[in-house]
């Protein structure tokens, strides 16, 4: 499929970026798109995945500013006020939905996280969106594959694992409402859904 979901909110994704921002966490950052326009925004980026193919194809294009990890983030010791952003890509699914609270304490204050997420469909509002979504879809992927075929390439990508997510989109709000006081959420187009929050300003810890 040419036209990928995650890819379309990059845009969206990299203006929640902190102003004065300076390092962040890409967690599930698969072969690196969003992670090396992190580092063009002058950011120090760790880029996090546990799927070694895909980390293997992001280190065979190192770009300054990004250092690929191949890791489990659920496994790993998130150094407390590190990061001014910590973004999670359609991979908050994959693991336990409490690791928020990790990313939460990794954030320095003022920090952000921004969780670009996928949800169960359990209720009509859940339905009402996805038909909403197919002709956009349709459409989108029509538009790529024209532009491709114009241009006359066609952009690999290596498969990353897939999983179906469990949780509810209300069940998301009732979680992040236990763990990341202010929260935002809302509903995206594609089966996604947007939370956001941002760490209370104060000391930023050294290191």
């Amino acid at each position: 499929m040419p036209f990928d979901h995650n890819d379309h909110y990059h845009r969206a994704m990299a203006r929640l970026v902190p102003e004065g921002a300076r390092t962040a966490l890409d967690v599930g950052c698969g072969t690196g798109r969003f992670a090396r326009r992190l580092a063009g925004l002058g950011i120090e980026v760790d880029a996090v995945d546990p799927a070694p193919e895909v980390i293997e194809a992001a280190s065979s294009a190192p770009v300054s500013g990004v250092r690929f990890l191949c890791a489990d983030v659920t496994r790993m010791e998130l150094p407390a006020g590190r990061y001014d952003y910590i973004s999670c890509l359609a991979s908050l699914h994959h693991m336990p939905f409490g690791t928020v609270a990790a990313f939460r304490d990794a954030l320095a204050p003022g920090g952000v996280l921004a969780v670009l997420g996928c949800y169960a469909e359990r209720t009509a509002a859940d339905f009402a969106w996805s038909l909403a979504a197919i002709p956009v879809n349709a459409a989108a992927r029509v538009a790529v594959a024209a532009g491709e075929r114009m241009g006359g390439t066609r952009a690999g990508s290596v498969p990353a694992p897939v999983r179906p997510p469990d949780m509810s989109f209300e069940e998301v709000r009732r979680e992040a409402a236990s763990l990341l006081p202010g929260f935002s959420l809302r509903r995206l187009l594609f089966w996604r859904y947007l939370l956001t929050y941002r760490k209370p300003a104060g000391p930023r810890l050294p290191g």
